[in-house]
């Protein structure tokens, strides 16, 4: 008996010897495992193949066995379970990680981006839409979401263990349209089944001349659009004025569009998740913009974790958050300031003396002195979402933007000197609520609401006369539109939805001497009927959408019905064909005085119909197109014609005799837009012409028909990008044929002093040409931060490219004043994303 006793007692000497050096080093888990069946007089039961392979630590020699048991789960992730007659039962964990493959229902395609949360962790699916997630328990709720599905609940209990699961997500009826031709101009663009086209900003690679993706700016890379002064507030989509164009900030519209008086956009790229531009074929749930459509979208999707940017460029200071409060809710902000405070850069400068080059802000005469320049902008943008359930959701935005301008008019009068302020200043607050109910696989219906405000206020200094003279243009607008969306089966759905508008536009005009004071407020009603039926074919080759839309105007008690189309299809594998067609009306529109108006600067002012000598402007629409794309080569070309009645002289910006006319006509446009992109492995060029032959008829003006203010006949657009690793490349150039414009008659310039114009619109200014590149270079600072750094040349020829001509009268004499675009403008940018 001693002798056993001396035997344990040695071996467990030796044992514990043993264990002290292999834990120094992993060893073989079998190993360890007949030396814990040693020391603790217990059997493990295994099958070979789970543990033969695995190195592990060996455990503290002074721990118990459940201690020990403990720490080999821990290292080795299998699971020991005690049975009877000190039997141990060795067998691997439940899976903790769970995968699958996230799919269109429609086309069997991958979902790249989709986010998979859990209580704890989240992910996103990659570009084959393949998954993998860690769960604690098989209870786990997963919460699957795509932009344009609908999202979807799954436990992880239903997912298989030994293969990972297909999973098809629905496609939410009340998303946009199908893309069908991808990468349109760059990648990032495309253009969908309707003939719309979308810019999606966080897949947007890049354009000549930008290094932020400008949204009004970057529209412009369509053929058929383009700002005949240069401005973003100036956008003239197929040869309409910009008034005539509806523009949408998250269902929101919006009557300010520019931040330095138009030269770039108030819309902070940060907060924009994509854009939707239609020339032709909208939608019957919208109303306005009886030229084009310009719909500016945040985000709609709940985000996984808080990312965050900070960065500026040599124009101003911005920043950008998106916070997740919880799994079912998230907050957007965006913000930028200009520089103006704080530096007045390069870029600054020449964008200040492109906005203040007008006459009326340089010296009138050279005893008046402009001093103390002050000049700022800024925007703030938010959006949150709440996710109520899973059937219900709701979205809140804001955004408010500020730009002002204020100098001192400076004079010696009698040995004293004078002076005076002058000043202006825009601004828009506007906020939206929007409330997503699915019902159920084949019914969803909406509530928007919102109210945008804006305002407009001068005081113009005249100190020779010593008159002040302040205009003031303020806009409340209330909608409320309720709509739902049922589809019948995976060809055919049905959209329903009414909508209330309330404009309230005010304008005042106020003179101190001598003493004048007008002050017009006049307010409009608006109730809408729409419905529109979808029809997509079993194969996906074609759509059909055919809407209409029914306007009743209480005041007026004037009834609008307007029809919208648009057809698409697919044939021999790479044509297509579209028919687009459409009716719209709209009721607001600008008058536009150049004379001492708004400092020069800021010259429109918006204005209601009043169904006599402003009538509600009406538009007809029709285009047919043809696509080819195949091997990444693209060529896309589409005819229209547009017509557009009961617009004004005072909206179409008249410099000539015809400035101070009140006349109503009609507007005739025929067009060709052309589009040529070819796309290699890292390069991508493309070539777009639009041909224009547009014309005014008005009723009072004997030179029936005429050319059009914006009647540019010939437009180019050369580009290409050059994208590799994390460098992206882009160079381009901008040519069109002069804007017309009306010369006084040689020899016989002024009759009863005033300028004896020729034939008007019968004379066009020189051809405007145009030169940009930018380059773009990202790099990973470290694991949680990335830095953005980018540079752009803007007209790096510097072409002295004149947009606007006009005539005055000045001591007998015809003084004729250019207006020039942006010359050669560089500027540089940095942001520091963090992930």
């Amino acid at each position: 008996m001693r002798s056993k006793t001396r035997l344990v007692l040695f071996l467990c000497i030796i044992l514990s010897h043993t264990w002290q050096v292999m834990a120094q080093e992993k060893v073989l888990l079998p190993e360890i495992l007949k030396m814990v069946e040693i020391k603790f007089d217990v059997q493990f039961n295994y099958a070979s193949e789970n543990i033969n392979h695995l190195l592990v630590p060996s455990p503290i020699p002074n721990l118990n066995l459940e201690e020990v048991i403990e720490f080999l789960e821990k290292e080795t992730n299998l699971k020991f379970i005690e049975s009877e007659n000190r039997i141990i039962i060795i067998s691997k964990k439940p899976d903790t990680h769970i995968c699958g493959y996230i799919l269109n229902k429609e086309d069997g395609l991958p979902i790249e981006q989709a986010t998979i949360q859990n209580k704890n962790f989240g992910t996103v699916s990659n570009k084959n839409g393949y998954f993998e997630i860690e769960i604690r328990n098989h209870e786990d709720l997963l919460i699957i979401r795509s932009l344009g599905f609908n999202t979807m609940n799954l436990k992880a209990s239903e997912f298989q263990k030994t293969k990972c699961n297909i999973i098809f997500l629905e496609q939410n009826v009340h998303s946009l349209s199908e893309v069908y031709l991808t990468n349109y101009i760059t990648n990032g663009i495309s253009k969908t089944n309707l003939g719309s086209y979308e810019i999606d900003i966080t897949k947007f690679d890049i354009l000549p001349g930008l290094i932020d993706a400008d949204v009004l700016q970057s529209v412009q890379a369509f053929p058929g659009i383009l700002s005949i002064d240069e401005t973003v507030s100036n956008i003239n989509i197929r040869g309409g004025s910009n008034d005539q164009n509806l523009i949408l900030w998250d269902g929101i519209k919006m009557y300010q569009s520019g931040h330095f008086f138009g030269l770039i956009s108030i819309y902070n790229p940060q907060i924009v998740k994509n854009v939707l531009v239609i020339k032709n074929g909208t939608s019957a749930s919208f109303t306005d913009g009886v030229s084009g459509t310009i719909s500016i979208n945040s985000n709609k999707e709940l985000n996984t974790k808080t990312k965050g940017s900070i960065g500026f460029n040599l124009i101003d200071l911005n920043g950008y958050l998106d916070l997740k409060i919880s799994n079912k809710s998230s907050i957007e902000i965006a913000a930028r300031k200009s520089l103006y405070d704080f530096i007045k850069t390069p870029t600054f400068n020449r964008y200040f003396e492109r906005i203040t080059q007008d006459p009326e802000f340089e010296n009138n005469t050279t005893n008046i002195v402009n001093k103390n320049e002050d000049f700022d902008f800024y925007d703030f943008s938010l959006r949150w979402l709440y996710e109520i359930s899973s059937k219900d959701k709701l979205s809140v935005s804001f955004i408010n933007a500020y730009n002002k301008l204020v100098f001192d008019e400076n004079t010696i009068v009698d040995n004293r000197e004078r002076s005076k302020e002058s000043k202006l200043t825009q601004n828009s607050i506007a906020g939206s609520l929007l409330y997503n109910r699915f019902w159920n696989e084949k019914l969803n219906t909406t509530f928007e609401f919102y109210e945008s405000d804006y305002k407009l206020q001068a005081t113009n200094a005249n100190i020779i006369e010593d008159q002040r003279f302040q205009q003031e243009n303020q806009i409340s607008e209330s909608s409320l539109k309720v709509f739902g969306n049922y589809k019948f089966n995976k060809s055919l759905k049905l959209n329903l939805g009414y909508q209330f508008v309330e404009t309230e536009i005010t304008n005042l005009d106020d003179v101190d001497n001598p003493i004048y004071r007008l002050l017009v407020s006049e307010v409009l009603r608006t109730n809408g009927l729409f419905s529109e039926l979808a029809y997509n074919s079993s194969n996906n080759q074609t759509q059909i959408n055919f809407g209409i839309r029914y306007n009743y105007i209480n005041k007026f008690n004037k009834n609008l019905l307007e029809p919208r189309l648009s057809f698409t299809h697919k044939f021999w594998n790479n044509f297509s064909i579209e028919v687009l067609a459409e009716f719209k009306s709209q009721n607001t529109s600008q008058i536009i005085n150049l004379q001492n108006d708004f400092l020069g600067v800021e010259k429109r002012r918006w204005q209601l119909s009043n169904n006599n000598s402003i009538p509600i402007i009406k538009s007809k629409q029709a285009s047919f197109g043809i696509n080819y794309s195949k091997n990444n080569f693209l060529i896309s070309s589409e005819f229209y014609y547009k017509h557009i009645s009961d617009i004004t002289t005072q909206s179409q910006g008249f410099v000539d005799q015809h400035q101070y006319v009140k006349s109503i006509g009609d507007n005739n446009v025929f067009g060709l837009d052309f589009l040529l992109r070819k796309s290699f492995t890292n390069y991508n060029f493309w070539i777009s012409y639009s041909f224009m032959d547009n014309k005014y008829s008005f009723n009072s003006i004997s030179t029936n028909p005429f050319p059009s203010n914006f009647d540019v006949t010939h437009a180019v657009t050369w580009g290409s990008s050059y994208t590799k690793n994390k460098f992206k490349f882009s160079l381009g150039l901008n040519w069109h044929s002069g804007k017309p414009y009306t010369k006084p008659v040689e020899g016989n310039e002024i009759v009863d002093n005033k300028v004896n114009y020729q034939p008007t619109n019968s004379s066009r200014l020189d051809s405007y040409f145009r030169v940009d590149v930018s380059a773009i270079y990202d790099i990973n600072i470290s694991k949680k931060v990335k830095g953005e750094f980018g540079a752009s040349l803007w007209n790096i020829l510097g072409t002295k490219n004149i947009i606007n001509t006009y005539y005055t009268i000045n001591n007998g004499s015809v003084i004729q004043t250019n207006e020039f675009s942006l010359g050669f403008t560089p500027n540089v940018s940095a942001r520091f994303i963090f992930k």
